[in-house]
């Protein structure tokens, strides 16, 4: 396996991502080196985080750090090339997949909330080694997060808020209009919006990111939690789409555990959360090989492996 970091930066690499499940090549893992202590209840941004300041229970930074480098090894266990972000003191940069995304062959950087517009600059010397003609940057009023992006061969599903929501929540992340601009992005794509339940105090209200209610795999499956789901339409749209016998429902408390926020390393490879007995033994009988890490820690700030981690290859 090739020493990324070594590379010249006249070696032009290409992005590419059709969906969530194909053969990993290269991904940015998150780091929580230097993350700036425990925040004050004032600057968080999700009720998972406010929860655990409150009961200060809020994670070490070294408990975090060696998850993350668990996860890591069963990355590297595939082949798969691991990037890390520059460290940023005082910045969170565990959660990686929100600050840009790959559709195709195309990155997008996020327009983020306030709170983590630092975060970008962490990965900017990765970007460096790809063609930069395929790095977009989102017009201003075009907000999504890639957390709310799910990719799907020909479709794209996108996490969005109300515009009450929206305007008047923290975990309003995504709005409306981002549906519109990947409709016409994509022409050739089908560009769905769901529109989730927000709550900036009750977890059990709230879902931060559509991957924390839904998430396709690749023998066909998906998981979903339709208590997260605002419309009926949008519930109607997805048993329409997807065979009932491929559907794995999640409870509306597994999903506060974050059950849907695995990661595929391919079509039969996850990572799960060796604490989701239930769903881990589902899709061992399913046919997958589910590679189980200790992420207790990560999950208490509202994030898991899909967050963790924003892939740039699939093969």
């Amino acid at each position: 396996m090739y020493n990324f970091e070594s590379f010249k930066l006249f070696y032009v690499l290409k992005f590419s991502i059709k969906n969530e499940f194909n053969t990993l090549n290269k991904v940015i893992l998150g780091i929580a080196n230097d993350l700036g202590g425990i925040p004050l209840i004032q600057d968080v941004y999700d009720p998972q985080t406010r929860k655990h300041v409150l009961q200060n229970t809020f994670p070490e930074e070294d408990q975090l750090i060696s998850e993350l480098n668990a996860f890591k090894k069963i990355l590297e266990k595939y082949d798969v090339d691991v990037l890390r972000p520059k460290n940023l003191k005082s910045i969170n940069q565990v959660f990686t997949r929100d600050i840009g995304f790959v559709i195709d062959d195309v990155f997008f950087v996020s327009n983020i909330i306030k709170d983590r517009e630092r975060e970008i600059e962490g990965i900017n010397h990765i970007l460096s080694y790809f063609d930069k003609s395929k790095v977009v940057f989102l017009p201003n009023d075009i907000r999504v997060e890639g957390g709310d992006v799910i990719i799907y061969n020909d479709y794209i599903f996108i996490g969005i808020c109300s515009d009450y929501d929206f305007a008047t929540k923290k975990v309003g992340r995504t709005n409306k209009k981002s549906v519109d601009f990947f409709k016409k992005f994509f022409p050739n794509k089908k560009v769905y919006g769901f529109e989730l339940k927000k709550s900036d105090t009750s977890i059990e209200d709230n879902c931060l990111h559509l991957d924390c209610c839904f998430q396709t795999l690749g023998l066909g499956h998906i998981l979903i939690c339709y208590d997260s789901f605002s419309k009926r339409k949008d519930i109607d749209l997805v048993n329409k789409l997807f065979s009932k016998k491929n559907i794995i429902e999640i409870s509306n408390e597994q999903m506060v555990h974050l059950n849907t926020n695995l990661f595929s390393i391919s079509k039969n490879i996850v990572v799960s959360n060796k604490n989701f007995k239930i769903l881990n033994n589902i899709l061992l009988k399913l046919g997958y090989i589910v590679e189980e890490v200790e992420y207790s820690s990560i999950a208490k700030m509202g994030g898991l492996f899909r967050c963790s981690t924003l892939p740039l290859k699939r093969i």
